[in-house]
């Protein structure tokens, strides 16, 4: 059996093969312009499918990325203020040392060592209250704006911390604990300056005192430490967040992006062939004597 090939037959089958060519042009034409090798979700279901968990991921390290760096400025705030407090501890160390020498210290010279331990009280006091963007960083989540009211009453609540999510199963606390740092009420370090600087001027030995200030200092150098190591923990989760994310990058651009110079290359290609198929049919498809009596 045959089949009839007819001129409008051949008209139709050389329409389609063109617009075909033309269709497949104009894909690499948008991916040429986008750099993308889906424009929508039809272009590759599976791919696009994909592509939103590898983003949906990405986003997810970004906010991990941020928290850490948040976490970051705030244990360095709390890493320095507590260098200052050791400085000040240290002074008001050597300063009690000075008052216990009771046969080489005139009422004047111990009235200027309690002057001084009194000025260094405040400054311990101010350190206490130091904030990170409004907050108070010895204070966990208090809501009084200071850590020591000028009672020497600790405004912190015990258990209630500031901790930052870096990971989807890390959690670091970036606070310090006033109480354990400065003590509180009676056993803060400001009552502890304070009875020293009354036995100075009330001419009581204050020697016994450089235990209680040993101690306080004991408890500052630990939460210090502590301060430290979590420092540590969040540098290395940031170190591990920016591996992940570079690597999220890559899983994405690979799903996602094209190669500029192959698709350049393949859309010229396409370009000389939709031009040829144009000038063969032009050729194959001559007019005929009906074409000029219709």
């Amino acid at each position: 059996m045959f089949t009839r090939i007819t001129n409008a037959t051949q008209t139709l089958n050389a329409q389609h093969n063109l617009q075909a060519n033309l269709q497949r042009q104009a894909v690499l034409y948008d991916q040429a312009t986008s750099r993308r090798q889906i424009t929508k979700p039809s272009d590759d279901p599976t791919a696009t499918a994909s592509a939103l968990g590898v983003r949906a991921d990405a986003a997810a390290t970004a906010q991990y990325s941020r928290n850490a760096d948040n976490g970051d400025a705030w244990l360095t705030t709390a890493d320095s203020t507590l260098s200052s407090v050791e400085s000040i501890m240290a002074r008001v160390r050597d300063l009690t040392v000075q008052g216990a020498n009771d046969g080489s210290n005139s009422p004047q010279a111990k009235e200027a060592i309690a002057t001084e331990l009194d000025g260094l009280k405040k400054s311990l006091l101010s350190l206490s209250n130091t904030t990170y963007l409004g907050r108070t960083v010895f204070a966990g989540n208090s809501s009084a704006g200071v850590a020591f009211q000028p009672d020497y009453s600790y405004t912190g609540v015990a258990g209630s911390t500031v901790d930052r999510k870096v990971g989807s199963d890390t959690t670091v606390r970036v606070d310090a604990d006033g109480a354990a740092v400065f003590g509180t009420g009676a056993t803060s370090v400001f009552a502890l300056i304070d009875n020293t600087v009354n036995d100075l001027r009330t001419g009581v030995n204050v020697g016994p005192r450089l235990t209680e200030i040993d101690d306080r200092m004991k408890a500052i150098v630990g939460e210090h430490a502590e301060i430290g190591g979590r420092q540590t923990r969040l540098d290395k989760a940031k170190d591990t967040l920016a591996v992940s994310a570079n690597s999220l990058e890559a899983q994405r651009s690979s799903l996602e992006d094209v190669d500029l110079s192959k698709v350049l290359l393949d859309l010229k290609t396409q370009d000389v062939n939709y031009q040829s198929a144009i000038a063969v049919t032009a050729r194959v498809l001559q007019p005929t004597l009906m074409d000029f009596l219709r």
